[in-house]
């Protein structure tokens, strides 16, 4: 319980600060220390908020790449019609439970080669493309949110020069 002479030693300790002409109003000094500690406090949690949906990010994308070798295996199985019957299955059912959670497949023959996206495996040069072209997508990207988990891996064509 504070005591008047506590009281008057936090308000002496205070106008210390101050010139001797200056009146110093507690209430002002304290509800200033509250507004600012409470300030402290919002951006902590707002931090702390923003730091744990990062971890949840990563780890769901860690787990994600580790499955993308599952997914291209499941992918060449399709290509080959060798994915049939229950396997089918559980291949369609593994591909809707990835694209529930968030990953997305992505690489297309004939989009504009991007080297934030893609990887360049191979080159070639054409007249029949006028800027840098990803022709051949030899195995696809896969993205988590707007984070790359594997850029995608592709043959590029050049223009030809004149």
């Amino acid at each position: 319980m504070t005591t008047e002479n506590d009281a008057s030693i936090q308000v002496d300790e205070v106008a210390e600060d101050v010139a001797p002409d200056q009146v110093i109003d507690p209430v002002a000094t304290l509800t200033n220390d509250l507004q600012r500690v409470q300030a402290e406090y919002a951006n902590y949690r707002k931090r702390v908020e923003r730091d744990r949906s990062l971890a949840h990010e990563m780890a769901i994308g860690a787990v994600l790449t580790e499955l993308l070798a599952l997914l291209d295996g499941l992918d060449r199985a399709e290509a080959h019609e060798e994915l049939t019957g229950g396997f089918k299955a559980v291949a369609d059912q593994l591909h809707a439970i990835t694209a529930r959670i968030g990953l997305e497949k992505y690489g297309v023959e004939g989009e504009a080669f991007d080297p934030q996206i893609h990887e360049a495996l191979m080159h070639e040069i054409s007249s029949d493309v006028t800027v840098a072209t990803a022709t051949k997508i030899l195995q696809p990207g896969y993205k988590y949110k707007e984070r790359i988990l594997r850029p995608a891996r592709v043959s590029v064509t050049d223009p030809a020069e004149e």
